[in-house]
């Protein structure tokens, strides 16, 4: 009898060459809608409790994906455990964490706790190819995470006592980790659309039930609406998608750095639409960030 493949499996990218043009548009798409992501989440909260909003982004990312006639691409049974736990670590549980996490904390720590995305990626993908990464790929992800605690210490990082806080928030980051490396495989073998496309409905069934609790009762902004279902199509479906696409082609510790670069999305737009500041040090962690994703971004070395 076969074997049954593991779950908690990862794969090298298949393309390991320094990014291209590819690898770059899909790293900016990821950047420029999760970076978003946090106007949309900030006016959603105007009118929708997290619960609820977290329930909707997943249902509303499923039925975006589910228009794409690829997204239903047949998937073998001995995968669906792997997507199961995506759903789960990758997507469910990270994200209640957060709202939850952000009542004792800052947002400014929170996405400096968020920006150790990559290097909880590289750990869990050398732990799983039992291989670390190259050099040049660890210093850029060290300079990057520099760069990204440096922007997001604009506003302080005051830890308000929220020691739990920072604990919850350690495990979702951790998560995301362990998470990205799971998909890296399952796009090698059937694309993005069909494996997200599944995650997420599942990702909907396990926190429609708590979203169901907390309906809104009393009038909802048009505002809110429309910032609602744009973070669950594009932040939650099509996101996902080429975040899953770029790990598959680059690699989890490499294709991770994306998330580097959601911070400077989020200062722009905080910046013209929030009324923020951008203090000198946020910019020298930008700069930072591109040298950081540069060096990340060359060509994987066996």
């Amino acid at each position: 009898m076969a074997s049954q493949p593991s779950i908690l499996t990862t794969a090298h990218g298949s393309h390991r060459q320094a990014f291209g043009p590819v690898e770059w548009a899909l790293l900016v798409a990821v950047a420029a809608i999760w970076g978003s992501s946090f106007l949309f989440i900030a006016e959603s909260l105007e009118s929708f409790t997290p619960s609820f909003i977290t329930a909707a982004r997943f249902t509303l990312g499923f039925v975006t994906l589910s228009a794409f006639p690829a997204a239903r691409t047949k998937i073998e049974r001995s995968d669906w455990p792997a997507i199961g736990a995506i759903a789960v670590v990758w997507m469910a549980v990270p994200m209640f964490l957060f709202p939850v996490a952000q009542q004792w904390i800052s947002s400014s720590l929170a996405g400096m706790i968020n920006g150790a995305v990559p290097l909880f990626a590289a750990i869990v993908a050398a732990l799983m190819l039992r291989k670390a990464p190259a050099p040049l790929q660890i210093t850029g992800l060290i300079v990057g995470f520099a760069g990204v605690t440096a922007v997001s210490l604009r506003g302080g990082s005051d830890f308000d006592n929220g020691y739990l806080g920072v604990g919850l928030l350690l495990v979702a980051v951790i998560l995301y980790g362990v998470g990205i490396n799971l998909a890296v495989p399952l796009q090698q073998r059937y694309g993005a659309l069909p494996v997200l496309r599944r995650a997420l409905g599942a990702a909907a069934v396990l926190t429609i039930p708590v979203g169901l609790f907390s309906i809104p009762t009393g009038s909802v902004s048009v505002a809110s609406m429309a910032a609602l279902v744009a973070l669950g199509a594009l932040g939650t479906g099509i996101a996902f998608v080429a975040m899953t696409t770029l790990v598959g082609r680059a690699g989890a510790t490499r294709g991770a750095v994306a998330t580097y670069f959601i911070p400077i999305v989020a200062l722009i737009l905080g910046v013209r639409f929030r009324n923020e500041t951008a203090s000198l040090l946020a910019v020298a962690g930008i700069g930072l960030i591109l040298v950081g994703a540069w060096l990340t971004s060359r060509r994987e070395v066996d």
